[in-house]
């Protein structure tokens, strides 16, 4: 009887086992079983080298989605001889924690170390994340946190100075590759049964996964499932593939490191006068969902901060653009933003603007705050008119070159000071030829 029970047993788990999704089944159990990040964990590397000596030290695992992180620390779960308790920062509280807490403070007293996993981190408040701290510190715990987010923004500076910051790299098409080739061939994936697939449609789920092995993985379960069973073969076509791949989610989280990174890239491709960077960058975020609005106001400070006065239209092309996003939205909106993002990569380049502003700024803060000029003051009053307010004062639409050369416009500790250095880009070497006419004028009235 009791055998029976062992063996029924036995059926309910391998029953449960097959009804979970492919990527839990083929979550790898040893490091030679995790695809990519290689330059952690391949031979003779750090994150390997610690691992197999079991001394692990709290460690958090940045990176995008699917590449590994909680993988990892499954790993170490196998392969260390300390306790490993697994946290869900979406799901526990500072009261779950400092329960736990005190199970593994009262397991270390014994000599058993405990590693302590919490998936998505940065979800943790401060307090949360403090009241991990004290366990770090005294070696009660050895944490591993995971993350998505920058941790240098997300994760508390106490708690993250005490842990090393292992940098998880998206997988390439090759890793997604050779993680699909083995599902197909371990009997925790299709390795039963007789899947006919080409390497070009393995390799079309590896591009449409975006470098994530559990998308990769569900990509594949799902052609699998839907494939054309004949003979006891299950043939995968183009058009299945191309049905479970029609669209892809693009990582993008607009409150996250993710969005900075791409309108950086946006910045600096229109910056470098890159078309096709900037289009394609500018494609990513309207796609992944961004407001439209939040990229016009960038790209029209871009306007001014890199164009300027080199080509004084790509401000109004820039505003055209916001006004255009603010009357019809997405996705219509679309093509003044790409129109505008064009022009702007392509038009001469200043930044002479920014740079006069910037350095008058120093001035406006760190230097005396003088007083303005009597001879440019207002004298609406006798009282004002008596004491100097606008004396000397020189119309300058009066002057013979419409300058009044010999007045002085900045505070006496500031005179002569140069903002504003012209480049020969663009329209702008018309200003700059001006200007130096101007600086001549000045020059003879002295």
């Amino acid at each position: 009887m009791q055998l029976f029970f062992e063996e029924q047993d036995t059926l309910f788990e391998e029953q449960a086992a097959a009804a979970q999704p492919l990527a839990a089944r083929m979550r790898p159990e040893t490091l030679d079983e995790v695809a990519g990040q290689q330059h952690l964990i391949g031979p003779g590397k750090v994150l390997r080298r610690i691992i197999e000596a079991d001394q692990v030290p709290s460690m958090i695992f940045w990176g995008p989605p699917g590449v590994g992180k909680t993988t990892l620390a499954r790993v170490i779960a196998h392969q260390t001889k300390a306790a490993f308790i697994d946290f869900s920062a979406v799901t526990s509280g500072i009261k779950e924690i400092r329960e736990v807490m005190k199970r593994a403070d009262a397991t270390s007293r014994t000599g058993q170390r405990t590693i302590v996993f919490i998936d998505e981190i940065h979800r943790f408040n401060k307090a949360q994340q403090d009241a991990f701290l004290p366990f770090v510190e005294k070696g009660a715990i050895t944490l591993i946190g995971a993350t998505t987010e920058n941790p240098s923004f997300e994760v508390n500076g106490a708690l993250l100075s005490r842990c090393k910051v292992f940098v998880l790299k998206a997988l390439t098409e090759a890793d997604v590759v050779g993680l699909l080739r083995r599902a197909l061939a371990d009997k925790r994936g299709f390795g039963g049964q007789q899947v006919a697939i080409t390497d070009e449609l393995l390799g079309a789920i590896a591009t449409f996964s975006n470098g994530d092995a559990r998308m990769a993985l569900s990509t594949l379960e799902m052609v699998v499932l839907n494939g054309d069973e004949e003979g006891g073969t299950i043939t995968v076509t183009p058009e299945t593939v191309e049905q479970c791949t029609s669209q892809r989610s693009l990582l993008y989280d607009k409150l996250g490191d993710e969005h900075y990174n791409i309108i950086s890239a946006l910045h600096k491709s229109m910056r470098n006068s890159d078309p096709d960077a900037a289009v394609y960058w500018l494609a990513r975020m309207l796609e992944s969902g961004e407001d439209p609005l939040y990229v016009a106001r960038r790209v029209t400070r871009f306007a001014a901060e890199d164009i300027g006065l080199a080509d004084t239209n790509a401000l109004n092309v820039a505003v055209n653009a916001f006004h255009a996003c603010h009357f019809i939205g997405m996705p219509e909106c679309s093509v003044h933003l790409a129109e505008a993002v064009i022009y702007l990569s392509l038009a001469p380049k200043s930044n002479s603007s920014y740079l006069a502003y910037e350095h008058a700024k120093q001035d406006a803060l760190h230097s005396m705050a003088e007083p303005v000029p009597l001879v440019i003051r207002n004298a609406p009053t006798r009282l004002m008119k008596d004491l100097g307010y606008g004396d000397g004062y020189r119309y300058a639409h009066q002057e013979a070159d419409k300058v009044a050369a010999g007045m002085q416009c900045l505070p006496d500790s500031l005179a002569g000071t140069t903002y504003y250095q012209p480049t020969r880009e663009g329209r702008e070497a018309a200003f700059a030829d001006r200007l130096n006419w101007v600086k001549g004028l000045r020059a003879q009235a002295r």
